[in-house]
């Protein structure tokens, strides 16, 4: 599980592809720290380190993770954000994220409103029911507040750490982000199913 607080961004520095899917190096300051197997979300996808160095890691995106996500699309040279999975003894910030991405959106929307922004995307239609004004959502594996919906597309607001330490600084219009609904949501809904 991750929390969408990202913990550094990185740099793709090699992408494979293969018949079996996509394999990606990604470069992080904590490469060196990593062990086999360990999760990492690359982007708000969780990936599992298949082999790593001092400054880089490798991961293998199957053809379901390529479908649902931004990383079908990604170059060499594209940052990413990155997120180690929560320890069972951290600090609990942000949201419960999982690491798996419901879908993909678009950017519609940058304004600066002072020293914070409010970024715009896209609503994928069969995510919408997921969606709440004040609601949490990860774009991108960031932690953020829906602060306005809007039938087909929300608002966010960000603020300028959120800003400086994510890939959102290098973000235009018409840009991919992959989204991630808050699981509660989903959750509520298979809950609730046979009284609806």
């Amino acid at each position: 599980m991750f929390t969408g607080i990202i913990e550094a961004t990185g740099e793709i520095v090699s992408i494979e592809d293969t018949d079996d899917g996509r394999r990606i190096r990604v470069s992080a300051p904590f490469s060196d720290e990593l062990e086999h197997g360990q999760s990492v979300a690359i982007s708000g996808a969780c990936l599992t380190v298949e082999a790593f160095d001092a400054e880089s890691f490798e991961l293998f995106c199957s053809e379901e993770t390529l479908e649902r996500t931004s990383l079908s699309t990604a170059s060499v040279g594209d940052r990413v954000n990155l997120e180690r999975a929560l320890p069972a003894d951290g600090r609990f910030d942000g949201h419960f994220v999982q690491g798996h991405v419901d879908g993909v959106a678009e950017v519609t929307e940058i304004e600066r409103l002072g020293d914070d922004w409010t970024f715009g995307f896209s609503l994928p239609a069969e995510l919408e029911r997921y969606v709440v004004e004040k609601g949490s959502i990860a774009i991108d594996g960031i932690s953020l507040t829906v602060a306005d919906l809007r039938g087909d597309d929300f608002t966010v607001a960000i603020i300028p750490a959120t800003y400086e330490l994510t890939t959102l600084s290098e973000k235009s219009i018409g840009d991919s982000v992959n989204v991630e609904v808050d699981v509660v949501a989903k959750y509520v809904e298979s809950f609730t199913e046979g009284y609806r």
